[in-house]
């Protein structure tokens, strides 16, 4: 084998994220040679419907996994919250690697934070999970939709008269704009989307050799949380555009997982705490108290007018 091609969506932050997997693998294979091969994806060309009308299986992802399975690329980093829970057919998530904060944060633009808005004020987002959430904390906000890549967004929030956006902290950390959040939004107000703040790296299946030499990047905190968060998405039949929640920590050998799920309007919030040793089980068992109170319904009510 000679070089190990990585594939990337070629935004900076993807960018950021394949550099720091491919740091690491030259750290522990300093023999091998590791390149870059950065690609568009359909959720990179489709910058001006919002992601909820255009569907979300694999928006972010395809084009990366038909790489890999026609041997284009030896391995593909992305996003977790961006991978379906059900991967195409010979392909498998060879390596979880150790999460960043999985909190969203609220980037204002004259330093506000989110309870001292003025009534009224508007929030750039397009993520359905995070207006429901917020629009329940305070429903006198108003919203924005809000695509591109993070430089785009906050340079959309320079110009307009949205008061703040709402992005993730793992993202603004890894570009170095920590000094530009005002706040990390309290679990209590928001939960992440799955597996947010975790880069997966994906492979063929009948790769070996690949599935091998990723294994050290491996963290198995980080798998065990998301692993659990994956498994109440999967329960649930969601997608990273429905209002869907879910942040999962270890605790010794225990996984606490807190899961939410909410209509578009904010006045109903189902949530739940479980705590197991087992990730799929306890996803399972979060999902299926959540559907006890009604979240079935509540996301039917959702898909239905997206899917027409």
């Amino acid at each position: 084998m000679g070089s190990v091609k990585i594939g990337t969506r070629d935004s900076q932050l993807a960018l950021w994220q394949a550099e720091w997997v491919k740091r690491k693998l030259e750290e522990y294979y300093p023999e091998r040679e590791f390149v870059l091969v950065p690609m568009k994806t359909k959720g990179d060309k489709i910058l001006d419907v919002p992601l909820a009308k255009i569907g979300d299986k694999g928006l972010f992802t395809k084009e990366l996994e038909v790489g890999l399975l026609n041997g284009e690329i030896d391995c593909a980093v992305h996003s977790l919250k961006d991978l379906p829970t059900v991967l195409p057919p010979g392909l498998e998530i060879a390596a979880f690697c150790e999460r960043e904060e999985p909190r969203d944060v609220f980037l204002s633009k004259d330093g506000t934070p989110l309870g001292l808005l003025p009534a009224g004020s508007i929030i750039g987002t397009s993520s359905l999970r995070r207006k429901a959430q917020l629009q329940n904390y305070r429903s006198d906000l108003s919203f924005a939709d809000l695509r591109g890549n993070l430089q785009t967004r906050w340079r959309k929030l320079q110009e307009s008269d949205m008061a703040g956006i709402v992005l993730a902290a793992a993202g603004v950390k890894r570009l170095g704009w920590e000094d530009r959040i005002t706040e990390y939004i309290s679990a209590e107000i928001m939960l992440s989307a799955v597996g947010q703040g975790a880069i997966a790296v994906e492979i063929a299946a009948q790769r070996a050799d690949v599935r091998e030499m990723l294994d050290l990047l491996n963290h198995g905190d980080t798998e065990r949380a998301v692993k659990a968060e994956r498994a109440l998405l999967y329960r649930l039949e969601g997608g990273c555009q429905i209002p869907i929640g879910a942040w999962a920590v270890t605790e010794e050998q225990q996984i606490v997982l807190k899961g939410m799920v909410a209509s578009l309007d904010g006045q109903r919030i189902l949530k739940v705490t479980l705590s197991g040793e087992h990730p799929e089980e306890l996803g399972r068992q979060a999902a299926d108290l959540l559907i006890a109170q009604g979240a079935l319904e509540i996301l039917q009510e959702i898909r239905t007018p997206l899917e027409k």
